[in-house]
């Protein structure tokens, strides 16, 4: 019998499909739900409840955005937060100054401004055009966090010298800053229609910072998290929460299974959201790819590497399991002036007297994941102040020739758009850093100052494209036009070549491991050594056939027969190791599970309300308390001050006091692990005394 319900559901799903047309991709977008899809564009709004959940559909055009104001304050930020990032960088442990402090405080300096200020012109541009509005602190935002953290060319100007004793003037310092951090803009422009335009690219890491602008300014907030306080300082040991090690503190296998310093991070738990949201906001990133990266992380961090380490592939059994850092042959720190010529070439002779060099099972492994990410991210899916660089290149004695500078931006090109669309789609972005290392060290072996500017004009290039992308999606999202990028990242890269040769020349000691105030530089450390592995040895006596790390190699042919779009993501997904491990990762793909899937499955209007904002308020107390603590509780003084907890990380017995790694046999007669029971007596004597020390019982 005829329904007569047929005819009016066959109308009404022709009507569905129209409005889907254009706007689900054609692409198997695992972030798209059909219905939600269709909810939102018959509401004139975004077909994903992520965006929708952030973002507000409507729009005042008549929001003035760049005023004296927001300029101001823009450029204050951008000399302030890029020049106590480049001081922190050389820190260890180092406190870093997000832009979501700037878009914080602009907020109440905003305000007040528009409270008292006068009204009045200066050159034609009003003083105080009124309220402080909701597009001002977005351009602040941007022009705060565009060049906040150190630009990734510093580190050749402080590797030249800390390695190899080059210290060119400050017209080449500037000019290799500025051409790796410029360059890409350009490229992010063309970028535009791809990586912007369609709704598909929900860039996820922007819908946090979304959500605090509308909290801040429809002024329904609460306050800041104030929890920090104790990871960050009163009882560190809720950062390591090893608790497995504390059961067994001299059983070595378990400190390597579960320790988390040194060791693969099996204990699971930390209470500290600066840990968890190291690599990024479990809150902001899509369930679907944290469940990619953390099964990616399972199986070659938690299984194929212990079979690596016990069945002692590549001599990993004399080394820690997880560390940052290369070894001679005797499991010593890799001294690279020992296989170099006084011009810093590689010197052949040397090496073979020396020492081959030896990573931790981890970062080898992180580095054949690096090789498969490259080509499973092909299989699934400029030139403007190029001047800059050539200039640096030709005046100054680099041993670069130019046209492999060009060819490091070509890989820039080439890549900025697939990588552009899985950073956009899962939060996760591809880096390019370890495939230009490769090239360039095939190319141009026993070269360390080339293979780094390689790499940074090959892989910065596209990161500040993607950069200047995702600026563009927020601006889009809010509803502004974004200016001020290229005038704020000149601004900054400027401050921070400043500070850094400030400190070069007043910090006695400057990137010693035994500096007394902490500035042992451990950035520089490991770009240090990645310019040894690959600059100076090549990747010729480490990864081709016969060499050590061989097998490494093929890497590459996994990650082009992986063609299916989940796997760039678990290859990619686990690229912050090192210097990031197991406490970053676990407790992060845990916070993932009960937000972007339990919570956004059985909860889903309180995960629409709240997650965004809860993020954001994560993210602004960490950042704010980090800050507070520093200069408040521990400015000037050493660098183990606050309460440090001994924590075990599987380095073959070691333990942990006060930061500086020491054997457990030197301490059999001195002391102990801190245990919980001492932590009362400790924070006593903090807060009476506020100084740290080494207590033995």
């Amino acid at each position: 019998m005829f329904d007569k319900h047929d005819a009016n559901d066959d109308a009404e799903k022709v009507v569905d499909i129209k409005h889907l047309e254009g706007v689900v991709p054609e692409f198997d977008d695992p972030n798209i739900d059909p219905n939600e899809a269709l909810a939102g564009v018959l509401e004139d709004d975004s077909p994903y409840p992520e965006v929708r959940s952030a973002v507000a559909n409507t729009d005042d055009p008549d929001i003035p955005s760049s005023t004296l104001r927001s300029w101001t304050l823009g450029l204050i930020w951008a000399i302030i937060i890029p020049g106590l990032n480049q001081f922190f960088f050389f820190r260890y442990p180092s406190v870093i100054v997000t832009g979501i402090v700037a878009q914080l405080l602009s907020f109440p300096l905003g305000k007040a401004w528009a409270k008292f200020f006068p009204n009045i012109k200066i050159l034609g541009l009003s003083l105080n055009p009124g309220p402080f509005t909701i597009k001002e602190h977005v351009l602040v935002t941007i022009m705060a966090s565009v060049g906040a953290g150190s630009a990734y060319a510093t580190d050749i100007v402080a590797v030249q010298r800390v390695y190899y004793n080059q210290n060119y003037n400050f017209s080449y310092q500037w000019m290799v800053v500025m051409s790796t951090q410029l360059i890409g803009f350009s490229i992010g422009g063309v970028a535009r229609r791809f990586l912007v335009q369609p709704p598909s690219m929900i860039w996820p890491a922007n819908l946090v910072t979304c959500a605090l602008f509308n909290t801040l300014h429809a002024q329904s907030y609460a306050g800041i998290a104030t929890w920090y306080l104790f990871p960050g300082y009163i009882f560190q040991a809720l950062s390591y929460f090893s608790w497995v090690c504390w059961i067994a503190p001299n059983n070595v296998p378990v400190n390597q299974m579960f320790g988390y310093v040194h060791g693969l991070g099996m204990s699971l738990i930390t209470f500290d959201w600066a840990q968890i949201a190291y690599i990024g906001s479990p809150l902001a990133t899509p369930w679907w790819a944290e469940a990619n990266i953390a099964a990616g992380f399972v199986f070659f961090f938690w299984l194929l590497t212990p079979i690596l380490y016990y069945t002692n592939t590549w001599n990993s059994k004399y080394l820690p399991i997880s560390s940052r850092t290369s070894y001679d042959n005797h499991g010593k720190s890799y001294k690279v002036t020992k296989i170099i010529n006084p011009d810093t070439t590689f010197n052949e002779e040397a090496y073979i007297a020396y020492s081959p060099l030896f990573l931790s099972t981890t970062f080898a492994i992180s580095y054949g994941l690096s090789f498969a990410s490259i080509t499973a991210t092909l299989t699934h899916a400029f030139f403007h102040y190029v001047a800059f660089g050539i200039i640096s290149i030709k005046v100054w004695d680099t041993q670069f020739p130019v046209q492999y500078f060009i060819l490091a931006l070509v890989i820039s090109f080439l890549y900025v758009i697939p990588i552009g669309m899985i950073q956009a789609i899962t939060n996760q972005q591809v880096g390019l850093n370890v495939v230009t290392e490769l090239i360039i060290g095939y190319a141009l072996p026993g070269r360390p100052v080339a293979m780094m500017m390689f790499k940074t004009w090959g892989y910065i290039t596209m990161a500040q494209a993607l950069t200047f992308t995702s600026d563009f999606k927020l601006g889009h999202y809010m509803k502004d036009n974004v200016l001020g990028q290229v005038v704020a990242t000149v601004v900054a890269g400027t401050v921070q070549l400043g500070v850094q040769a400030w400190m070069f020349t007043n910090i006695p000691d400057m990137c010693d491991a035994e500096q007394k105030d902490g500035f042992i530089c451990p950035g520089t450390q490991v770009f240090g050594t990645a310019s040894i592995i690959w600059g100076v040895i090549g990747p010729a006596r480490q990864f081709s056939s016969g060499q050590i790390y061989y097998a490494l190699s093929f890497f590459f042919l996994v990650g082009f027969l992986a063609a299916l779009p989940q796997f760039p993501v678990i290859f990619s997904g686990t690229g912050a190791i090192p210097p990031a491990s197991a406490v970053n990762y676990v407790p992060w793909a845990i916070v993932g599970f009960i937000f972007q899937y339990a919570i956004r499955r059985r909860h889903f209007s309180w995960w629409t309300k709240y997650n965004y904002v809860l993020s954001a308020a994560l993210d602004s107390g960490v950042a704010i308390s980090a800050v507070l603590i520093f200069f408040i509780l521990q400015y000037r003084r050493t660098a183990g001050s606050g309460l440090t907890l001994s924590r075990c990380g599987g380095e073959h017995g070691v333990y942990e006091y006060g930061g500086l790694a020491r054997d457990a046999d030197a301490y059999a007669g001195r002391g102990r692990v801190l245990w919980p029971e001492d932590v009362a007596v400790i924070i006593v004597l903090q807060s009476l005394f506020l100084r740290n020390a080494v207590y033995y019982y």
